[in-house]
């Protein structure tokens, strides 16, 4: 008995740390990185989506100085005209900067590279788009983030249980429905007040699916909870909770995430800049 927990333990561990691995490089918060050729040459870019109170560095390795760049940047959903900036050649790279926003703006942005009169835009496809936000207190972000992962460790062990013929069920559920509920509930809302400057914009305020998706999994866990008590099956409503919470985790965090509308700006806002800085 005590081995099969031992491997029960060890599934649920790699679960969940590929389940947070999976959300981390999916999300929309995690770099975009690519290639483009100009000239017979590769040029490899890492183009940031995140950045902290400060303006967001853009930085193009193209080590050859006879490469010319700039950028192109908007906020995001207006009818602003695009914004053209120079980029400057310093260590083998193209460097420009994109000016800071309030906390959930968001500006759309390409670089456009020239040499020998052939062009590359990067990224190729669509714009990248980057948000920004305001700095977290690094004791709530990482309690919260410790928290949301034992709460998924926790969830898929318990979930586990229904492959047991002796299910030990009541403390890996309240472990979970705890730690689901601080992270998510009370620490969840603290970062998100402080990196945009709301605590909830899930339903019924917003579309925010990091928030909805919490409230989504807590209810799964809250019914499995009252199963334990009530149903003749619990083992399948926790089966279910478990799946129900590694679904969640399969969504790309910050996906559908907060969004400034720049439409609403009050006064205090609409000084924001409207061009980017100079080259560096």
């Amino acid at each position: 008995m005590r081995k099969q927990s031992f491997i029960l333990w060890i599934v649920a561990l790699f679960i969940t740390i590929g389940s947070a691995v999976y959300q981390r490089m999916t999300g929309p918060s995690y770099p975009l990185s690519g290639s483009v050729v100009l000239a017979g040459k590769e040029v490899v870019y890492r183009l940031s989506q995140s950045e902290v109170q400060r303006n967001a560095e853009v930085k193009i390795p193209t080590g050859d100085s006879t490469t010319r760049g700039w950028i192109e940047w908007k906020r995001i959903k207006t009818d602003d005209p695009w914004t053209k900036t120079a980029m400057t050649y310093r260590d083998r790279s193209l460097l420009c900067e994109l000016p800071m926003q309030p906390p959930a703006g968001k500006l759309v942005y390409r670089v456009v590279l020239e040499n020998g009169g052939q062009l590359a835009v990067v990224p190729p496809s669509e714009a990248a788009v980057i948000r920004f936000k305001g700095n977290v207190p690094g004791l709530i972000l990482w309690t919260h983030i410790l928290t949301m992962f034992l709460a998924m460790m926790f969830s898929t062990r318990a979930g586990l249980e229904f492959f047991s013929s002796t299910p030990r069920l009541r403390t890996l559920t309240f472990l979970t429905v705890s730690f689901l509920f601080l992270g998510g509930v009370i620490l969840g809302p603290l970062v998100q007040k402080y990196a945009f400057d709301a605590y909830w914009t899930g339903w019924p305020f917003g579309t925010d699916l990091t928030d909805n998706k919490t409230a989504l999994a807590l209810l799964g866990w809250v019914a499995a909870t009252v199963a334990i008590y009530k149903s003749k099956r619990p083992k399948a409503w926790v089966l279910a909770a478990a799946i129900i919470l590694l679904l969640v985790y399969l969504i790309p965090h910050s996906f559908l995430g907060s969004e400034l509308d720049y439409s609403k700006l009050d006064s205090k806002h609409k000084n924001i800049p409207q061009a980017a800085p100079d080259s560096r």
